[in-house]
């Protein structure tokens, strides 16, 4: 086995925008290829056939799925991110809240100093830890 890869499949031509959204959020992070449907094959022309980015150097894969499936994402998988300080768990929890679903509000819960649990609005589950120390 090569390597394990986390795998997000977007519908309605959104992989795009929610990849340039992520990158834009969590520094260290990039669009390291991406491939798109041109005329005549089997996806929407312009959307993406398959990418992968990286947030803090975690690669994960993406299409927009040119099926209309019955299903989406779930929050039983979720992105979990570390942060460093107050600002950046704040800062992020508003931007993913945006348009998003809380499903555990920015609190402190015992287990850390800060978490927070969202849908954001494409979909993806986020965890926010702001660890004590």
């Amino acid at each position: 086995m090569e390597k394990v890869t986390p795998f997000l499949m977007f519908q309605d031509g959104k992989a795009e925008e929610a990849m340039n959204y992520y990158v834009s959020l969590i520094e260290d992070s990039g669009i390291t290829s991406i491939t798109h449907y041109g005329a005549n094959e089997a996806g929407d022309e312009g959307t993406v056939m398959q990418a992968t980015f990286s947030l803090k150097g975690q690669e994960f894969m993406c299409i927009d799925s040119n099926v209309n499936h019955k299903f989406s994402f779930t929050p039983s998988f979720s992105i979990f991110l570390t942060c460093d300080s107050e600002n950046e768990i704040n800062h992020l929890y508003d931007k993913l809240i945006t348009d998003g679903q809380a499903l555990m509000p920015l609190d402190g819960y015992g287990f850390s100093k800060k978490f927070g649990w969202i849908n954001d609005k494409f979909g993806v589950s986020w965890q926010l830890n702001l660890p004590f120390g």
